[in-house]
């Protein structure tokens, strides 16, 4: 596939204006300053975040200005576009402490020798007042209010803190100080991603752009959370990312193929048909599972793992069994499902503890050994 339509197309949303116009001014030749923002807050990064990082590679590796940008000033405030209550406030020794793993983490996805990494609060800091006030009268209170989330919470009485408000000029802004031609993220970050062109547009009469990113979806289907037990993180260990990825979902896995790895588009098309020939979908996964530790770890950890999965499901070899490890207390959160599913599972007789038929939901222990069905083996840490 061409390059600049893969960039334009893979595992993309929404690209605002529109993508001719895009696909016109990267054909010029002519080298784009590009950011991706990330707010330091939390300490781990799992590979459904990880799917911008990866559009940002991209970007370098064709020599545009790439800046990976820490909202180290933003996190004072804390973004609630996906949230449905206030974020609580963070410090500044909290935000510095959760960054401190974060290039550790990006650097799996993305090649920080071609990109360049700022903190917002280089610029933020140094506004006045009158300054913020001036940035403010791009936009109205109306278009804050009427997020979705955001006429939810109103409804439902619970507090929108004035400060929030700040939060889109203040990335907005991010966007004019860098004179972004090209603003990456997830589409719940398009509303923020606006203020970027709205400053862009006013103040320096330019057009810049918007690529919003579709969401790698967690091993069962739902959102990728912590809460769930359903994510991959970037510092999973190779038996956890290959063990994970044997557990997902056969229908999630062309959209894993396309939006967590660096297979060519080429290839994927190639599973893709092969999984509506009838291939068997466990084969595709452990290609899938290879290529995810091969890219996060090496060569030699991908096989290793892909040997250890093996000797667990295709020899029966369970006491050395590290295909899916948890930590867990409970039953039901080692599986990582809801307790209407476990019910079901639970009903069906499917789940056995240390190989003993189990009803319920009950406590676990470390070293215990959880099997789901026939293929899913999960082992308490």
């Amino acid at each position: 596939m061409d390059p600049i339509e893969e960039l334009l197309t893979r595992g993309v949303e929404n690209i605002i204006p529109n993508k001719e116009k895009l696909r016109a001014l990267l054909a010029s030749g002519k080298k784009l300053n590009i950011y991706l923002g990330i707010d330091p807050t939390a300490t781990q990064i799992h590979i459904g975040h990880a799917v911008p990082l990866r559009k940002l590679n991209a970007f370098a590796q064709l020599g545009h200005t790439v800046t990976f940008l820490i909202g180290d000033f933003t996190a004072l405030i804390g973004d609630t576009s996906d949230k449905e209550s206030e974020r609580p406030v963070l410090t500044s020794e909290q935000i510095q402490a959760n960054f401190q793993t974060y290039k550790s983490q990006a650097q799996k996805v993305l090649d920080f020798s071609k990109v360049k990494v700022h903190f917002n609060s280089e610029w933020l800091k140094d506004l006045k007042f009158a300054d913020i006030i001036k940035l403010c009268q791009h936009f109205s209170a109306g278009d804050f209010v009427g997020r979705e989330l955001i006429k939810k919470r109103l409804a439902e009485s619970k507090k929108v803190g004035l400060h929030e408000l700040f939060y889109p000029v203040m990335q907005g802004y991010d966007s004019y100080f860098m004179d972004t031609d090209i603003q990456l993220g997830g589409t719940d970050q398009t509303f923020n991603m606006q203020a970027g062109r709205v400053f862009q547009k006013n103040l320096r009469h330019k057009e810049s752009f918007i690529i919003a990113n579709g969401f790698l979806e967690g091993t069962d289907g739902r959102k990728m959370s912590k809460t769930w037990n359903n994510a991959i993180w970037l510092t999973d260990s190779p038996n956890e990312i290959y063990g994970k990825v044997m557990s997902l979902r056969d229908e999630l896995i062309v959209q894993y193929f396309t939006l967590a790895t660096n297979v060519s588009m080429e290839e994927i098309s190639n599973v893709n048909q092969r999984l509506k020939d009838g291939k068997n979908p466990m084969k595709l996964k452990k290609e899938l599972a290879y290529h995810l530790v091969l890219e996060l770890h090496d060569k030699q950890a991908a096989g290793k793992a892909q040997e250890e999965f093996e000797a667990v499901h295709q020899k029966g070899e369970t006491e050395s069994a590290s295909a899916l490890e948890i930590n867990a207390t409970r039953l039901l959160d080692a599986l990582g499902v809801s307790r209407s599913e476990g019910k079901r599972l639970f009903e069906q007789g499917a789940i056995d503890l240390n190989n003993e038929r189990v009803d319920t939901d009950m406590e676990v222990k470390p070293g215990d050994m959880v099997k789901v069905g026939k293929k899913k083996f999960i082992k308490i840490i």
